[in-house]
């Protein structure tokens, strides 16, 4: 298995990790786990060449649920994931007449709103007020080479593609009943 780097480049479409991941001296961004996770690989290749297998060192050593562990990364990357895909997905299926907010705020509940605590929630109504409207959003997602109807099929391609990886994760994270930490 290649070591963890291999994945920077991948990783670089992905959003940054929520405010609570970001807020702490020691974090920057989505790269914070990926550093982690690289040195973990390093120090033994054959020990630690899988998420499953870090996670179980995390709970060895009872490290897993705090702040600055890789699970907690781990879950918070998946669930800015979910809520990604389900805001491509609302705006690829919902109504033109519905406007960007509406779809933020539908991904938002269903997505991220049961991690979020107050400070949390705090920030995402905040950052709603900041909010584009959904043809800024919809031309900056496209760009000059493409149209509508391509990104209706780029969004679906992503989703099939993601959601398997992303159910492996949430079912790993059950596994270890990491799955319902919320955020602090």
């Amino acid at each position: 298995m290649p070591p963890p780097s291999d994945l920077l480049p991948p990783l670089d479409l992905l959003p940054p990790q929520p405010p609570e991941l970001q807020e702490r001296p020691d974090a920057r961004g989505r790269y914070c786990l990926l550093q982690k996770l690289q040195e973990l690989y390093l120090l033994d290749p054959s020990k630690y060449s899988t998420l499953e297998e870090i996670l179980e060192k995390e709970m060895e050593e009872g490290t897993a649920r705090k702040v600055d562990s890789c699970a907690r990364a781990i879950l918070w990357l998946t669930r800015s994931m979910d809520f990604t895909i389900a805001l491509l997905q609302r705006l690829e299926e919902g109504s033109d007449q519905q406007s960007f907010a509406q779809l933020v705020e539908e991904a938002y509940m269903a997505t991220l709103k049961p991690w979020h605590g107050w400070i949390s929630s705090a920030a995402y109504k905040i950052a709603m007020k900041l909010m584009p409207d959904r043809k800024m959003f919809v031309s900056l997602l496209i760009g000059k080479c493409q149209d509508c109807a391509a990104l209706k099929e780029d969004v679906g391609k992503l989703a099939k593609l993601l959601q398997p990886f992303l159910d492996d994760i949430r079912a790993m994270m059950a596994k270890f009943r990491l799955d319902r930490l919320k955020s602090t």
